[in-house]
């Protein structure tokens, strides 16, 4: 469990997509997505998750955002699954409550293997710089499907779109870094009465 390192590459005719991480990093992030915010929101997941993340993209921007936000969802949810391995040792199970200003939301994620998604989140503003917010819930649909996770997300207060979404990226960095920690006191144990996850 010491090296809990990635480096995945996906690429359809639609995207190209590098994601190389560390799960046991200082959050340093190198980010080129050609999304703007969307650069800034995954820069919330590595600091607040503490997972060094390199990602970089080039998708049919031309058309629209979505098929980049969704492909570094599952590429990244991939790059996750792979850096974990057997899950032996793992905490498992992470949940955060982070607010900013007006808005404030929860993330709870298990490592369950089992992909899993429910996001209540009503944006109040379709469009955050040149990020559609519509796509918030391809990205964790993406995520969650490979990285296989059951994942929660609910903005339970916000009137600003930018505050929702940070709130949520913000979470979603700190629940995974509680799921991704090494329990000592299971070390070597997969956290499962299954024996598996």
């Amino acid at each position: 469990m010491s090296d809990r390192k990635a480096d995945v590459t996906r690429n359809t005719k639609e995207t190209q997509i590098r994601v190389v991480l560390n799960l046991d990093g200082t959050g340093e992030a190198k980010l080129a997505t050609g999304i703007g915010f969307f650069d800034h929101m995954l820069d919330q997941i590595a600091r607040h998750g503490l997972i060094d993340l390199d990602i970089a993209a080039k998708g049919d921007l031309h058309i629209d955002g979505h098929h980049t936000v969704e492909d570094v969802g599952i590429t990244l949810g991939m790059a996750v699954a792979q850096a974990v391995g057997d899950k032996r040792g793992l905490t498992r199970y992470g949940h955060a409550y982070v607010p900013l200003d007006e808005a404030l939301s929860r993330v709870v994620v298990d490592f369950s293997g089992r992909p899993g998604l429910h996001m209540d989140v009503p944006f109040k503003a379709g469009m955050v710089g040149g990020f559609d917010t519509q796509l918030t819930y391809e990205f964790f649909q993406g995520f969650a499907n490979h990285a296989l996770v059951t994942l929660h997300i609910d903005n339970l207060k916000g009137d600003n779109a930018h505050h929702q979404a940070e709130t949520v990226f913000k979470a979603f960095g700190r629940a995974l870094r509680m799921a991704l920690a090494l329990d000592a006191r299971s070390a070597g144990v997969i956290p499962s009465t299954k024996g598996s996850l």
